[in-house]
């Protein structure tokens, strides 16, 4: 069906629908790329190490030395944790609220672009079946405009429609992997925030 094709010439059957899905794809990747980057730089410290440096710190009662120790961390728990020292000589209940709210807003830093792979990942499929249905009233239209047919021509007409339906699969599917293991990176990242909140509050009702 589509021997001697080139993959522009394939790729031009499926019609408009296809450049859609074409930028669906290319935001995909940038999205993946760039959130793939951004979550490497922040596990690059480990949260075990970090906490035990605060706890040397705050053993010492040298509240700035481990103030510092957050600023120079790039990582979501060390802004937590920090958000917490700000409010040393306040209420425990104090404390923990400044630090729920910092998870709030580090979480939603987290997530952010997750929600384009989300929506490409539940839309491209219909964007592809679109196409292919577009596809298949061309080829009856054309059909029928000829005034003669055979099951060859229907055949032939449907398979080059579904060529949408498949790139629609293709880029979908990627698109849902990733945004679940972005997902699971995030909850790591704020289990990390909360267990740092937690040893952070213990330390200071400790003091």
């Amino acid at each position: 069906m589509f021997a001697g094709k080139t993959i522009w010439e394939i790729f031009q059957i499926g019609g408009f629908t296809m450049y859609i899905l074409l930028l669906c794809s290319f935001l995909s990747i940038v999205v993946f790329l760039e959130r793939v980057m951004y979550y490497r730089r922040l596990s690059k410290i480990k949260r075990v190490e970090f906490m035990r440096a605060i706890r040397r710190a705050l053993t010492a009662k040298n509240i700035e030395k481990a103030a510092e120790i957050c600023r120079v961390t790039p990582a979501p728990f060390s802004q937590v944790v920090y958000s917490g020292l700000e409010l040393y000589n306040r209420s425990g209940k104090e404390i923990s609220n400044a630090m729920e709210r910092e998870i709030i807003v580090r979480t939603i830093s987290l997530e952010r672009y997750t929600t384009i792979l989300a929506t490409i990942g539940n839309t491209a499929v219909y964007i592809g079946l679109f196409g292919t249905v577009l596809g298949i009233i061309r080829a009856f239209h054309d059909i029928s405009a000829a005034g003669a047919g055979g099951m060859n021509i229907v055949i032939g007409g449907v398979a080059e429609a579904l060529v949408c339906t498949a790139t629609g699969l293709f880029v979908a599917i990627p698109a849902v992997i990733a945004f679940n293991y972005f997902t699971k990176r995030v909850e790591h990242f704020i289990t990390d925030m909360e267990l740092c909140a937690s040893e952070l509050t213990d330390l200071i009702g400790a003091k």
